[in-house]
């Protein structure tokens, strides 16, 4: 082979290897990336959908869960929703006597479609009476919940016991009501 084409040959398969060095870089391997990108994005998509789909498989269940639970909401009006709640608190009290000192109850408006009633309860009695109290609280189906309980002892015994709750409770105001 004469030294021209054998210049020439080496100069073809010189681009060709370079072509093949650029179209492997810019066109082959994001190529490959995007296609195992992709291929990633439709496993998760497959996952929601699925999801998706036990969701919807239960929304009967959902539904009806919604239902008693936004049912057991305070009242709209604050003032019954207040009685309500103050009702309930002497109600539990008699049950367990325990002895309430005090009640203190504040609205806090958070979002457009819901309120809470915090109350703050301060109350005495033996540990018994007050696990009763707070047994009955929880057992309510009433939308309250104990935020912050504090015990103490008020003899040296132990015999009594002093009770600090924070409970706030739920009202729905608006587009969350049923």
């Amino acid at each position: 082979m004469n030294p021209q084409a054998r210049q020439r040959t080496l100069l073809i398969a010189a681009v060709a290897l370079l072509v093949l060095f650029i179209g492997d870089k810019l066109v082959v391997t994001p190529l490959i990336a995007s296609w195992k990108d992709r291929g990633n994005r439709i496993i998760d998509l497959r996952k929601k959908v699925e999801h998706g789909n036990l969701v919807l498989g239960r929304d009967s269940i959902i539904q009806d869960r919604w239902d008693e639970m936004s049912t057991n909401t305070l009242p709209q009006e604050a003032s019954v929703a207040e009685s309500r709640v103050l009702k309930a608190f002497d109600r539990w009290s008699q049950e367990s006597r325990v002895s309430i000192t005090s009640i203190k109850p504040q609205w806090k408006h958070a979002a457009d479609d819901h309120a809470t009633l915090e109350c703050r309860v301060d109350g005495f009695g033996s540990l018994g009476t007050v696990t009763r109290f707070l047994h009955a609280i929880e057992k309510d189906p009433m939308a309250l919940r104990i935020d912050v309980l504090e015990l103490g002892a008020r003899d040296n015994e132990g015999k009594q016991v002093t009770l600090g709750l924070s409970v706030s409770g739920l009202q729905l105001t608006g587009r969350a009501q049923p």
